[in-house]
């Protein structure tokens, strides 16, 4: 799955990452429902960071198209809580399927 950062690129994230990827996001939802600011910066900071640890880094002229946009590491929690009330299954939708 080919997942953007905005600000800072693409990542190209492997299956056998995405349970992972799904437990943080996890976690990211329940920090945003909190309304807690302090935790909802350590969630979402650890999910991106799992983004860039296990993902590659797809070449800047590549034109593969993202199949997955997150919001940039400065984004509030009321930016990634729209995100998340878009379809109501946390910012890595149908994961694990």
């Amino acid at each position: 799955m080919i997942m953007r950062v905005m600000g800072e690129g693409q990542y190209e994230v492997g299956d056998d990452h995405l349970n992972l990827l799904n437990e943080l996001d996890s976690e990211l939802v329940t920090a945003v429902e909190s309304g807690d600011e302090e935790h909802f910066r350590r969630a979402y900071g650890k999910l991106l960071d799992a983004v860039k640890q296990f993902g590659t880094p797809v070449p800047l002229d590549s034109l593969a198209p993202s199949e997955l946009i997150l919001p940039s590491a400065e984004a509030t929690i009321d930016e990634v809580r729209e995100l998340l009330m878009a379809d109501g299954e946390g910012v890595i939708p149908g994961y694990p399927e």
